[in-house]
Parts: C-alpha cells; structure tokens; sequence
C-alpha cells in the first residue's frame, strides 16, 4: 500500500511548493508522515527552493530557437550573473525555448505546464523550482515569445552581449533574406527604436511631442512660420524613435528603411520590414 496519497501529496505540495513527483518520494520515504517528509524534502534542498522565490532575480538571459516553422524566444532569470553563466542554467534555458519553439505555446502559462522532454514526470516549471535548489538562487522564466514563420518573409535574430539584449526582424516581400534581416536587428540592438514608423507612434504621443515643440518656439512668430517648426521637430522626433527612419548605423549616408529598399532593388525582391523585436533583460 501506497503512503502517498492523493490527499498527503497535495498537502506537502502546498506546504513546500515541491514538485509533485518530489513530495510523493518524500512521503513514500517517510511512511506517509507530513511533517518527516517536509524534513526529507528540507535535507535534500527542495523545500529551501519555496523561501528562495521570493527573492528577486535582476540577472538573466533571452535565448532563442529556430525551427523551419517558428522563432522562440525566452528570457529566463536569477538573482546574479554567476547562475546566469552556469552551464546547468543553460541547459536548462535551451530545453525549455527549444519546448516553445516546437510546441508554438502561446502563452508563459502554457509553457510552464509543458512536460520536460527528459522527464516527462514533471512540468517545466517543477523543472525550474528543482533548479532553484540545484543552485541555490532563485530562477524565473519571466517571459515567452513564438514567432511563427510566414511564406515569403525571411526573420533574422541577433543577440548582443551574451543574450542581455536580443532583437528579432520580420522581413516581407522575399525568402531567402535572413542574412539582411539579422543586420537590421542589429541597428536596432544599437539605437533601440521605439516604433517601426511613425504611423504606429500613438496619437497621444505625437501631440505632446507637437505640444513640447510648439512651446520652445518663440509666441511672436507668425503662425504659418510657427507650424512649419513644429513640424520640423516632430519628424526629427520620428527620425530619433521610428527604426525605418534612423540614420543605419553601418552607413548613416542612408536610412534604415532605404537599406532594406536598396537590397530589394538588388535581388528584384518589394523587401519591407514589417515587424521587429527588442528584449532586455529585465524591460
């Protein structure tokens, strides 16, 4: 007869926040004793694995993964950078954004109930609290993203100092320009645009951008003279913010938007870029 019962293992589990496989190990090896197993559980560092979530975790990677159908990508994060760079830590991080590439999970929350591939006995997130007691910080997966590929587009990935910065761009118009996608995304690890063209910047944005241009100019100058400053500030706004009009930073003879139309007009491709994305660590 079995000493852990559905009920005794959902109490420990609650009390520890152990995986379930764990806590019913604990209570196997206790003889079915609540307070035995959380001991058991404390001794072999799983327990300490609750009272250290709560710490928080400043530090940590964007890691992605290409399959012929999606990008994945995944921040994962600890409390210091020596977790970070340990090799248990990315091992883990590469198992869990390969799951959510071939998976095309939609969500943090659905990904963190997918089962390990090397123990299917437990979910990714009790992969993650075993971890925590492995290496004795906390460890979160912060965030998910799956980007799945269209026909005739090419998406380009660079990441920038060890995985503190990844950016991803969509290209349309032409497959095959994966090599011109990844120097796009490499401006923009650079100058971090905020927006892909001003069309996208909100309307609340370009007013009080227009409302802060309009008040350094001088109230005694004609209106039409006025509105044309105005008008020349808010696209210089554009310029600093909007990543198809920032100077390339390879060549600021031309802007970004005209680099990607100059490849297009080199291959007889209507290349355009249509999306792009900037992780941080921790923004």
């Amino acid at each position: 007869m079995s000493h852990a019962t559905p009920q005794l293992i959902k109490e420990l589990r609650e009390r520890t926040g152990a995986p379930l496989g764990k806590c019913k190990e604990a209570l196997e090896h206790s003889q079915g004793k609540v307070e035995l197993s959380i001991e058991y559980l404390r001794k072999t560092g799983i327990a300490s694995a609750v009272k250290k979530e709560s710490r928080t975790t400043k530090e940590g990677s964007i890691l992605a993964y290409e399959t012929k159908e999606a990008v994945a990508l995944v921040e994962m994060n600890a409390e210091t950078d020596f977790v970070v760079n340990n090799e248990k830590f990315a091992a883990f991080q590469q198992e869990v954004v390969k799951e959510a590439c071939e998976s095309k999970v939609d969500s943090l929350e659905a990904l963190l109930a997918k089962k390990c591939k090397g123990d299917s006995s437990k979910t990714i997130d009790e992969g993650r609290k075993e971890l925590i007691s492995v290496l004795g910080e906390n460890i979160n997966i912060s965030r998910v993203l799956v980007v799945l590929k269209k026909p005739n587009t090419s998406i380009g990935v660079y990441s920038h100092m060890k995985g503190k910065i990844l950016c991803l761009v969509e290209i349309a118009g032409g497959s095959g320009e994966e090599a011109l996608a990844r120097e796009v995304a490499m401006h923009i690890a650079a100058e971090a645009p905020d927006y892909l063209k001003p069309e996208e910047v909100p309307l609340e944005v370009q007013e009080k951008e227009a409302e802060i241009a309009r008040s350094a100019v001088a109230s005694n100058k004609p209106a039409e003279v006025i509105n044309k400053i105005v008008e020349g500030k808010v696209k210089a706004f554009y310029d600093q913010v909007c990543l198809l009009q920032q100077k390339f930073v390879k060549d600021n003879t031309m802007t970004v938007g005209n680099f990607v139309a100059e490849r297009g007009k080199a291959v007889n491709k209507p290349l355009q870029v249509v999306r792009f994305i900037r992780w941080r660590v921790g923004a």
